[in-house]
């Protein structure tokens, strides 16, 4: 094996690596350009595709104030916490 030879096995791995690394980027570009298309059409309310939630709710959205119960426990005022901020000066 001579010089020539390593010279061309260099360049034919490096070409088929650079070949490789090129199509794998143009199909993850490709596919990525083809699953977005979908989101480029007109937004309903019946549509596929949500972007928030406030597209799909009525109205306006209400939001809860700091202190009101977040349901039936809430997770500010357990038991475990209030006893650690009793015993914290």
């Amino acid at each position: 094996m001579n010089a020539s030879d390593i010279q061309s096995i260099l360049v034919a791995t490096l070409g088929g690596l650079l070949s490789t690394t090129g199509f794998l980027l143009a199909l993850f570009v490709g596919f990525c350009v083809v699953a977005g298309l979908p989101k480029l059409r007109k937004r309903t309310r019946k549509s596929m595709v949500v972007r928030s939630l406030a597209e799909q709710m009525n109205g306006e959205s209400r939001y809860i104030s700091p202190d009101a119960p977040s349901g039936p426990a809430d997770q500010l005022r357990t038991p475990e916490l209030l006893e650690q901020a009793g015993r914290n000066p």
